[in-house]
C-alpha cells in the first residue's frame, strides 16, 4: 500500500492547524450541528473527523481537511447541494461525543459498527469504505501459519481482546463460524501495543489480532515506534472490515440521502479511484 508521509516537524505544524481548524469550526457551526443555516439558508452539516488517520482522515501539509474518507465525503457533499458541508478536525473522543451530543451531524474515522455504538449513533446502510485485520505472528512460524484456519490449527493462542473492542467480534464471529476449529479468545482490560507485540516475540501467545495500517505505522516503517521489532515479526492479512460515518440519532433522513449518495459514487466508480489514490489498492476487494 502506498501511504502519505508526514514527517514530525510536519506533524507538529499539522496538529497546530488542526488545532486552529478545530477551534473555529467549535464555534455556532459545529455547537449548533445540522441545525445551522448558512447564508443562503442551507442546511449546515458538519462533519467530524480524526485529524492524524493517514491515510483515512487527517490534515495535510496545507492545513487542509483530506484523507480517503473525507475525500469521499466531499463527493457525497457534491451530491448534495441542498446542504453546506463544514469539515471539522478533532480528537477521537470529542468526534464520538460531538455526534451523540448533536454537535456534529457526521462523524469519520475508520469506525466498525458495534452493539454499543449501535445503541448511540445512526449507521447507514451502505459503508464508507474498509480497513484490513490480520495477524501480527513471529517470522519463525509463519511457514505454518497463513491465515486464521492455520493459526486456529497451529495453537490459536491469541493475544487477550477487551470485550468492548470491535476486535473481539472478529474473532468471536471466526469461532462461531468454525466450531471445529477454535481461536482461544480471551478477554482482557486495554493495554499497550508494544506490550502485544513483546507477548509475541516471547512466545506467550502467537498471534496479535491487529489493523494493518496500525502494524505498518508501529512496525514495518522504518521510523515506527517498534520497528526494531521488524526482525522478528510478520504480518497476515486475514479480511476487510468495512468501515462507517456515524450519524447523530436525529439525523436519519440525512444518512439516508448519504446512502443514496454512496450507491451513486460507488456505481460511477469514483469510491474506487479514490481508494486507489489513497491507498493504491481496492480494499473494498477484501469486503467480498
Amino acid at each position: 500500500m502506498h501511504f502519505n508521509k508526514i514527517t514530525k516537524t510536519a506533524l507538529t505544524a499539522l496538529l497546530g492547524a488542526a488545532l486552529s481548524v478545530g477551534l473555529t469550526g467549535c464555534g455556532k457551526d459545529a455547537v449548533d450541528g445540522g441545525a445551522a443555516k448558512s447564508a443562503d439558508g442551507k442546511k449546515i452539516v458538519t462533519v467530524a473527523h480524526t485529524n492524524y488517520y493517514v491515510p483515512y482522515d487527517y490534515v495535510n501539509e496545507q492545513g487542509e481537511s483530506d484523507g480517503f474518507e473525507v475525500a469521499v465525503m466531499k463527493e457525497v457533499a457534491k451530491k448534495l447541494p441542498q446542504y453546506e458541508f463544514k469539515f471539522v478536525p478533532t480528537s477521537d473522543d470529542d468526534l464520538l461525543i460531538g455526534v451523540e451530543s448533536g454537535k456534529y451531524t457526521v462523524g469519520t474515522k475508520g469506525i466498525w459498527i458495534t452493539d454499543a455504538r449501535k445503541k448511540k449513533y445512526v449507521f447507514p446502510k451502505n459503508n464508507i469504505g474498509a480497513s484490513v485485520i490480520g495477524l501480527t505472528i513471529r517470522k519463525d512460524t509463519a511457514n505454518e501459519i497463513k491465515d486464521m484456519a492455520s493459526f486456529a490449527k497451529f495453537s490459536g493462542k491469541i493475544v487477550p481482546i477487551a470485550p468492548q473492542d470491535a476486535r473481539y467480534m472478529v474473532v468471536d464471529t471466526y469461532n462461531k463460524e468454525n466450531p471445529d476449529n477454535q481461536i482461544k479468545l480471551t478477554s482482557s482490560e486495554s493495554f499497550q501495543n508494544a506490550d502485544a507485540y513483546s507477548w509475541v516475540m516471547e512466545g506467550r501467545y502467537d498471534g496479535y489480532l491487529d489493523v494493518e495500517l496500525s502494524y505498518k505505522n508501529n512496525i514495518a516503517k522504518e521510523d515506527a515506534p517498534y520497528h526494531a521489532f521488524s526482525d522478528k515479526l510478520t504480518y497476515v492479512r486475514y479480511k476487510g472490515i468495512p468501515t462507517y460515518p456515524i450519524f447523530n440519532k436525529n439525523e436519519q433522513a440525512f444518512a439516508d440521502e448519504y446512502d443514496k449518495a454512496i450507491e451513486e459514487l460507488r456505481a460511477e466508480g469514483k469510491i474506487a479511484e479514490l481508494e486507489q489514490k489513497y491507498f493504491g489498492e481496492s480494499l473494498s476487494e477484501y469486503l467480498k
